[in-house]
């Protein structure tokens, strides 16, 4: 039946709602708006986890594909000399997987260490059977591998092509990757006791009231919303610049040459140095012999067997340009992941008005006939802007503005440091990245110097009122009669009920 008890955050009247009720249902009203903002964000989630997956895929089956292509053709064209040597195009191929991976690769060191190794192997099987090639003589053979140009120009400018390639192509997935921690992060923040209070108004206070079919009015409902989710809002400028800069990452893999030719052409281009320094061997040699010394002669004159001295017919273009369906994953990769990062862009601040329209708010066809906080009818205060700068004088909500949410602050910083890497990579300058599972984590990450990033901590909240505010709202009309009443205030007592047995 109704009474005329106390309530501490419902409208004081008649009401259905014992203080226990309250309660009960206060702690309702917050389990369910950290559920909705948890499945908004799990959603979002599934979204970067599918993409990354998808490009993952593709740049990964880029590489597989590349390497198996120069083991065919090397072993054509050197036969006994690479099955000797295959490690070291195996190594290369290793080394690249693992600095897309995110792994402490130093891609500079690993393309010239490549380059030294191949031409010791080669010139120490090729050029020299009639010398005896000391260890010595050999690292002085590699050190002087970019003045004497064994292999043409072919290192020079596959190594800035390779390295645009992988460095933007790590920096992609990354940032797919620490965009779904911070979205991980940021809808697990728990809701603040003012924002309990204004949850419970929000949702279950009609239902005291005995209005339960009412639902809120959307301008209440987007007020609350905005103010509980201000510091999520805060996030909206630094992961618009990141979804942004993300695009910029997506379009330049199409751009000449295309991240699908650079990877397909490596053992066309590793083809080429070795044809070029076969084909240059005697000037090579002079030249050698001449920055080294001549080394001494072998005390029994050998003689490689020919088919280690193989050379074949070095790769063409067109038998090693990427296939036509590589070209059109790549179209789709980048059209897919676009249209996906730009339906994402205003996630934050869009996030208030997504959550009132689908799961709690009346439509506003209904303004006149909603619950406003106090009773059913219009909600009269206008709508306040996104973030938390704007709460300062929410009608439904406290807040302390200047106390942000410290877990929230420190995923900005998150999105601030992997947009100036994606934009790092852009511009061809390669990135030290961490292992992604410590990089995000805000803790020892090594991403964090001096006062950049704080620990996370208890959200401090201003002083709040015991009593509702108060508004110049039109009179409320009369009660009929006491047996209205009654049944929705059964049906609330069960749902109590209900909810106290869940608990259990």
């Amino acid at each position: 039946m109704p009474s005329r008890e106390h309530l501490r955050v419902c409208p004081q009247g008649y009401t259905c709602c014992t203080s226990a009720m309250e309660e009960t249902l206060s702690n309702l009203s917050r389990r369910e708006f950290e559920g909705l903002v948890r499945e908004a964000g799990r959603s979002l989630q599934a979204t970067l986890n599918a993409q990354y997956r998808s490009f993952d895929t593709y740049f990964t089956d880029l590489l597989n594909h590349s390497e198996r292509s120069l083991q065919e053709s090397l072993l054509v064209s050197l036969g006994l000399l690479y099955s000797q040597n295959a490690h070291i195009f195996q190594d290369l191929y290793a080394d690249l997987r693992r600095y897309y991976r995110g792994s402490a690769v130093n891609l500079d060191e690993t393309l010239n260490e490549f380059w030294a190794r191949l031409l010791e192997r080669l010139f120490k099987s090729s050029a020299a059977s009639d010398y005896a090639l000391s260890e010595d003589y050999l690292d002085c053979v590699s050190k002087h591998t970019e003045t004497l140009r064994p292999f043409g120009d072919v290192p020079r400018d596959l190594k800035a092509k390779v390295t645009v390639t992988l460095v933007t192509s790590r920096s992609f997935v990354q940032g797919l990757t620490v965009a779904g921690e911070v979205v991980r992060k940021v809808s697990q923040v728990p809701l603040s006791p003012e924002c309990t209070r204004a949850m419970m108004k929000l949702m279950y206070c009609p239902h005291c009231r005995g209005l339960a079919s009412v639902k809120p009015c959307a301008n209440y409902c987007s007020n609350v919303m905005k103010g509980c989710l201000a510091n999520q809002a805060d996030l909206d400028s630094e992961w618009q610049n990141l979804v942004d800069t993300m695009l910029q990452v997506a379009s330049s893999f199409s751009a000449e040459p295309s991240i699908d030719v650079v990877i397909s052409s490596i053992p066309l281009r590793l083809s080429e140095a070795i044809a070029y320094l076969q084909g240059n061997l005697q000037t090579f040699t002079a030249k050698v012999f001449q920055t080294c010394g001549s080394p001494g002669v072998a005390g029994t004159r050998s003689s490689a067997p020919e088919e280690q001295k193989k050379t074949g017919k070095p790769l063409t273009a067109q038998e090693n340009r990427p296939s036509p369906t590589t070209g059109v994953r790549l179209e789709m990769q980048i059209s897919d992941v676009s249209s996906k990062l730009r339906e994402m862009q205003q996630y934050w601040v869009q996030l208030p008005q997504a959550l009132c329209v689908s799961k709690v708010a009346a439509g506003n066809a209904n303004e006149d006939k909603c619950w406003n906080g106090m009773t059913k009818a219009r909600y009269l205060p206008e709508v306040l802007g996104d973030g938390l700068a704007n709460q300062i004088n929410n009608p439904e909500v406290e807040i302390d503005i200047t106390k942000p949410d410290m877990t929230i602050r420190q995923q900005i910083m998150q999105l601030k440091i992997m947009t100036n890497r994606l934009r790092n990579a852009l511009n061809g300058n390669d990135v030290d990245f961490q292992d992604t599972s410590e990089d995000v984590s805000g803790s020892g990450s090594g991403m964090c110097a001096g006062d950049l990033c704080v620990r996370a901590g208890p959200r401090a909240v201003g002083p709040k009122s015991v009593q509702p505010k108060q508004y110049a709202y039109p009179p409320e009309k009369k009660v009929r009669s006491v047996a209205a009443q009654t049944r929705p205030c059964t049906l609330l007592l069960v749902l109590s009920l209900a909810t106290l047995l869940l608990r259990r």
